[in-house]
């Protein structure tokens, strides 16, 4: 069986710009259903919205509760670009470094150095990779208003 699977976040529509569609989802850490949070300062609830394209905007309206996807293989490529290269780029670097030069302090410098251009090639790739690190969107049919989340 090849099942791909999918993160999903239940969120409402809060601005349509063309065929962008801009979706705030809570994001709970798992303190928050802890019932005795209260008790504890480390509960965290922080809104962050998600930038969806789609062909036809006209299907959804303002406030629309829907459903964002996101492939989870994609996210371990995210994961990949975003930390695990730059450490290896790093790592490599240092150790190159140390071999040639015999300094330490040269080293590590030039090892947090090579970080910038690496950040800067992500991010003049940003277009490209958010065609790659795209989301789906499905609209949810039922809402439960007691506790703000969309269901299906």
């Amino acid at each position: 069986m090849n099942r791909v699977e999918k993160i999903e976040h239940k969120g409402i529509i809060k601005e349509i710009s063309g065929n962008e569609l801009h979706i705030s989802i809570i994001n709970k850490s798992s303190c928050v259903s802890c019932n005795i949070k209260g008790s504890c300062s480390v509960s965290d609830i922080n809104e962050k919205i998600i930038d969806v394209f789609v062909k036809n905007p006209n299907e959804y309206k303002l406030g629309e509760k829907v459903e964002v996807f996101f492939n989870q293989s994609l996210g371990f490529r995210a994961l990949l670009i975003g930390y695990l290269y730059p450490f290896l780029v790093m790592l490599l670097t240092m150790i190159i470094m140390l071999k040639v030069t015999q300094r330490e302090l040269l080293s590590g410098l030039t090892a947090l150095g090579v970080l910038i251009p690496y950040y800067v090639i992500v991010n003049l790739t940003k277009a490209r990779l958010k065609k790659t690190f795209s989301f789906s969107i499905k609209k949810s049919l039922f809402y439960s208003s007691n506790n703000n989340e969309a269901y299906i």
